[in-house]
């Protein structure tokens, strides 16, 4: 990664002005390298001799001139370094790098070398990272906002895993507290009302056509033997199969899978939660208030305490969430990432605080609250409501567009930022629609390729290529691209941001059908046409492996 490489050396030189005297080590690890923010500014710049000079007037209280500091470090740097073609010092003190066009073409190998795992990097040596997502709870299908926390947590888990991860994703199976007994109720009052009998659904029931659907089962199954049962529960077990069991189609269906589920029953079944109560009540963290249980928030910066059992005896959902969290720690993560709707904004800071006061390092624990959905079609916003009987389901989203188009578009944007997903655009067979320009640049790549073969172009040996005519400014701009890949996936793992992955897929794809359209592969050229067909090559490699880490097809043709 040519990035980490004048890091590398840049602070080898950093060191060397510390031992000779020029500066203190008051700047280690302050300075960053960036791309340069106009065009003819290099390949890559350094804001180090500003930092550097800020540091030394607070270290000394001298004045430094950043530009001098830059000249120094370009001396220590070397123009003779291999790596870059010149050293430039720009306005206030930046140091503008150039690299050699060598190494540019040199990326070309190294895809070519590492092919599907180019791209993933060892960085992060096996730690221990569980993403829970998706755990949505069993009383209806999967609603939109769902399908976005399925790409989100998909995609995220599965660039953890490409910079050396060990990732475990899971589900935490909401079965226990008062939606499901509203759930058993709804569907008994469909049931009743089937048979004809007397019935009172319940005032926020469940009212989806799939309740009645479950119903009708029951009536087939059971005739009308359940009618005198006063207990809930049959009715509740029933509906919570069938609906679990279309959520796991509906997850097949987005290719999203999971390596364990956690049902929140068996916290209560094998005592952790009364255990949880008994852990804060040792530690002086909870009291008994007005008939219900408060835990002490307020010991943790909280503007008041919160109700963790209800007068009723019910534990409110904090918490069994802090208990499945205390959890999480015991069984070794090193990392933990929970991805819900924003709508838990209210809770996350009880269940942390929570975390903090069992003993726990709450900075292990990383929550991405992603924003609302809004489906548009003809430009009008798509009514839902998740229990109503109007609501989108994701199963309808991929009857739609396909799961390739909803993943793409789920993932467009920030998970903080609300998306409008817009379904006209997501249908079009065309360049406007980002997916297919993206997905139809690798089917161009095959199609080159399969062209030179119908010709009878051979590309050759990688070896006997002469990589050196590719030096067009569209050909230099697509390679510098590609050399960014690697980086591109550690730090959007690190930042846990798939949507930096449909940026830069976006922008290659845009650089590649424009340069396309200006050049030709396959020509008379027999040299260049070689040396182009292995740029293709490379470039194939990237697309593909960038839509996989989305869990997107990469098509051959379209």
């Amino acid at each position: 990664m040519i990035r980490s490489r004048i890091k590398k050396c840049l602070d080898e030189c950093f060191q060397a002005g510390v031992e000779q005297g020029l500066w203190s080590e008051a700047a280690k690890g302050s300075y960053a390298v960036e791309d340069p923010k106009f065009e003819g500014q290099g390949d890559f710049a350094t804001n180090a001799a500003m930092v550097i000079a800020g540091c030394e007037k607070k270290v000394s209280g001298k004045k430094a001139n950043p530009r001098q500091i830059a000249e120094q470090l370009v001396a220590l740097m070397g123009n003779a370094n291999p790596l870059f073609v010149k050293l430039e010092v720009a306005g206030p003190g930046f140091v503008n790098f150039f690299i050699r066009e060598s190494e540019w073409q040199s990326v070309i190998p190294e895809i070519w070398r590492e092919q599907d795992t180019y791209g993933r990097t060892p960085a992060k040596n096996g730690k221990r990272v569980l993403v829970e997502f998706v755990s949505a709870n069993p009383t209806g299908p999967l609603s939109v906002g769902h399908g976005r926390q399925a790409a989100l947590g998909d995609a995220i888990a599965r660039l953890l895993a490409a910079s050396g991860y060990e990732v475990d994703r899971e589900y935490y199976y909401n079965d226990a507290g008062r939606q499901m007994r509203v759930l058993g109720e709804s569907t008994r009052a469909r049931y009743l009302e089937l048979l004809g009998l007397p019935h009172q659904f319940p005032e926020d029931g469940y009212q989806g056509e799939y309740i009645l659907d479950i119903a009708r089962s029951l009536v087939d199954k059971y005739g009308d033997s359940l009618k005198d049962t006063a207990e809930v529960t049959p009715f509740k077990e029933a509906a919570e199969k069938a609906i679990f069991a279309d959520i796991d189609q509906t997850l097949k269906r987005f290719d999203v899978t999971f390596d364990s589920y956690y049902n929140e029953h068996s916290l209560y079944e094998n005592g952790l939660v009364d255990d949880v109560v008994s852990a804060l009540r040792d530690r002086g963290l909870v009291y008994d208030q007005d008939g219900a249980v408060w835990f002490k928030t307020t010991e943790f910066g909280h503007d008041k305490d919160r109700v963790i059992i209800k007068s009723t005896g019910e534990p409110t959902y904090r918490l069994p969430d802090i208990a499945y969290h205390r959890e999480k720690f015991r069984r070794g993560y090193d990392w933990l990432v929970d991805i819900f709707g924003s709508d838990h904004i209210a809770t996350v800071p009880d269940v942390l605080a929570g975390v903090r006061a069992l003993g726990y390092d709450e900075s292990k624990v990383t929550v991405i609250l992603h924003q609302f959905v809004t489906l548009l079609r003809d430009g009008q916003q798509v009514k839902m409501s998740t229990r109503k009987a109007n609501f989108v389901t994701v199963d309808e989203l991929l009857d739609e567009v396909g799961a390739d188009a909803a993943r793409f578009f789920f993932l467009m944007r920030k998970a903080d930022s609300q998306l409008e997903f817009d379904l006209d655009l997501a249908k079009k067979q065309s360049q406007e629609n980002p997916v297919y320009y993206v997905q139809y640049g690798h089917a161009r790549l095959v199609s080159i390729d399969r062209q030179a073969k119908e010709k009878g172009v051979d590309r050759g040996e990688l070896a006997a290529a002469r990589l050196a005519l590719l030096t067009m400014p569209e050909e230099l701009k697509i390679l510098k691209a590609l050399a960014a890949y690697p980086e591109l996936v550690l730090d959007a793992a690190d930042d846990l941001a798939p949507h930096r992955i449909v940026y830069y897929l976006q922008e290659l794809a845009g650089l590649f059908h424009s340069y396309y359209n200006k050049h030709k592969v396959i020509s008379d050229d027999a040299e260049l046409c070689r040396a182009r067909l292995w740029f293709c090559a490379a470039l194939r490699i990237v697309f593909h492996n960038g839509l996989t880490l989305l869990g997107m097809h990469a098509p051959e043709q379209m």
